[in-house]
């Protein structure tokens, strides 16, 4: 890989000190269903493809390798602080925060949200992996508290939502809906009908930003990009499945402090 790969930015993350990058699928070795940038160690496209896709989303954000960080998700809630490289097997979780500089802390997905966060005035930063489960339940609120042990104030903390299944894309199952308003009647709000009887389509990106303003963040935004609709730029599980492909690459997002 001779380039750094392409990546797209949040202007609620541009602070002096900081780098942050939501990648896209362009840029990387792999081939085929995996083109070309990805991230995937989960996935079965070639080990050596994904640890040179990887080695170059590091050099976009000036870290080492080892120094580039992505948790073993587990679709949890629960969100660890970060302060060296891996010793041995990645912690199984789905939200790190550091105030470290020079360790790079990123997640993955494929239609799950992929939340990058920011506290510039005390130089902590964090990066969480939400799909339904983990944003039902809390595992931004759950980053933002170890967050919170760094020192860091809500008030001062922002949080960029990045690509990931809009709510046009998400039809659901009856099930899924009877979870969310079990949870909480006025989730109802985050479903509109569908076409097929019993079905509805959930919008999950909404969904984080409410969780994100009743946490009381600084600032959020959402860059609105939907995986499942822009196949040129993003991988998505869901239209893997409707086209009954074999397997799917992975995004990644990732921030730095310097």
């Amino acid at each position: 890989m001779n380039a750094a790969p392409p990546f797209i930015t949040a202007a609620s993350l541009a602070h002096p000190g900081t780098r942050h990058a939501f990648f896209t699928r362009d840029g990387g070795v792999s081939g085929g269903v995996y083109a070309s940038l990805n991230g995937g160690t989960g996935s079965r496209d070639d080990p050596e493809n994904v640890r040179e896709n990887r080695n170059g989303m590091a050099a976009a954000l000036g870290v080492s390798s080892e120094r580039f960080l992505v948790p073993f998700q587990v679709h949890s809630a629960d969100a660890i602080v970060v302060r060296a490289p891996w010793q041995g097997e990645r912690p199984r979780c789905d939200g790190i925060v550091t105030n470290t500089p020079g360790l790079a802390l990123g997640v993955t997905g494929a239609d799950c949200g992929m939340l990058l966060f920011s506290d510039a005035k005390a130089r902590v930063i964090g990066a969480a992996h939400a799909g339904w489960k983990g944003a039902l339940n809390g595992v931004l609120e759950a980053t933002l508290l170890q967050m919170e042990k760094l020192s860091a104030r809500r008030a001062d903390i922002a949080v960029a939502l990045g690509p990931m299944i809009g709510g046009k894309s998400y039809e659901v199952g009856p099930e899924f809906v009877a979870r969310f308003i079990g949870a909480d009647p006025d989730y109802t709000r985050f479903f509109t009908q569908s076409d097929r009887a019993g079905h509805a389509y959930f919008d999950l990106p909404a969904f984080i930003a409410m969780r994100a303003e009743e946490a009381n963040v600084g600032r959020f935004e959402d860059l609105a990009l939907d995986t499942y609709a822009d196949e040129s730029r993003f991988f998505s599980y869901r239209r893997m499945t409707h086209r009954g492909e074999v397997d799917y690459g992975r995004l990644i997002s990732a921030i730095v402090i310097d």
